[in-house]
């Protein structure tokens, strides 16, 4: 990719972010409550367990790979990149899933 072309794509997020926040402060509805707290923590202990169990994973193949098959193991950056979309991305599933389930 062009390298003048990610500013401009960091920019345009950050505008869009801006624009969603101000519709959402004009709402009116609160940004906290006890529900929506208890969605926030449920889907971080969920996705907390989820990350480490990922990257517990991730050890144990590159253990089994260099051990038993003899392989040079895997790179640090898609290491780096799994143990931070995992996490990430399963938080941001599981808030939405919480809050579309209703009982929480």
């Amino acid at each position: 990719m062009n390298v003048f072309l990610w500013p401009i794509i960091m920019v345009l997020v950050a505008a869009l972010a801006i624009v969603f926040l101000i519709r959402l402060w004009k709402s009116g509805y609160p940004r906290k409550d006890e529900r929506t707290e208890r969605i926030t923590g449920k889907a971080a202990f969920y996705s907390m367990h989820i990350g480490l169990y990922s990257m517990l994973a991730i050890l144990f193949m590159r253990v089994v790979d260099e051990e038993l098959f003899g392989l040079s193991g895997l790179d640090v950056n898609p290491v780096i990149y799994a143990s931070i979309l995992i996490p990430s991305v399963s938080f941001i599933v599981l808030r939405w899933y919480f809050s579309k389930k209703g009982e929480i």
